[in-house]
């Protein structure tokens, strides 16, 4: 049986948009894409505060899910302005993720569905 993971600030999720923020299969849990976009919508046009706020999220995530960053096991993240903003992710990656580190996979995008959103952060984790 799977179980949805939703965090109580983006509880709307699964009824506004038909998907799940995360799925929890038992062994593995799944985590759609997570911008930096708040709940009330806004963004921060700052790219570093904006990859911030993607990976605080996706850390709320990890804690309602009873797991944490050390549980990941696949990271996959979308760009908009990849090589012009890496170091500025790559710094904000290493607050959030640790080593042993996941597999990881960074993708260039030309846009991604909220205005001004730079990044998009997908995330498999294992339970130890």
């Amino acid at each position: 049986m799977h179980k949805v993971v939703v965090t109580p600030e983006f509880a709307s999720y699964p009824r506004d948009w038909n998907f799940s923020p995360g799925l929890d299969t038992g062994d593995l849990v799944f985590f759609s894409g997570i911008t930096g976009t708040r709940a009330d919508l806004s963004i921060s046009a700052d790219p570093e505060m904006q990859f911030r706020e993607a990976f605080r999220i996706l850390q709320d995530n990890f804690l309602h899910a009873d797991l944490t960053a050390q549980n990941v096991v696949d990271l996959t993240t979308y760009h908009v302005g990849l090589k012009q903003h890496l170091s500025a992710f790559m710094k904000v990656k290493d607050e959030f993720i640790a080593e042993p580190y996941p597999a990881w996979t960074a993708i260039g995008v030309s846009e991604l569905i909220t205005e001004g959103a730079l990044v998009e952060i997908r995330a498999i984790a294992k339970r130890i």
